[in-house]
């Protein structure tokens, strides 16, 4: 399987839509989401470029599993109990 920017966004964005009760999502709630600025995620976007920190700490705030949010491996949801993150 392939990694791809467009596909982990398009799971975040579903797992936000679901968190915040909203049918749109913007690129600043994203970029927010993972700490990130909302240019310098317009320049990770354009490049293409997986923000894997900010993605894994997201995924562990969350209780999402990362292999489904990376890769759209089931399940979707962690249990809480899961070992942090350094």
């Amino acid at each position: 399987m392939d990694i791809h920017f467009h596909n982990i966004m398009q799971r975040l964005e579903a797992v936000l839509r679901e968190k915040k009760n909203k049918e749109k999502i913007l690129n600043k709630e994203l970029a927010s989401e993972l700490g990130l600025t909302p240019d310098y995620y317009a320049v990770i976007k354009k490049r293409g470029k997986v923000p894997y920190l900010s993605l894994a700490l997201f995924a562990q705030k969350e209780h999402i599993n990362l292999n489904w949010l990376l890769l759209g491996s089931p399940p979707k949801r962690i249990c809480k109990g899961s070992p942090k993150i350094p």
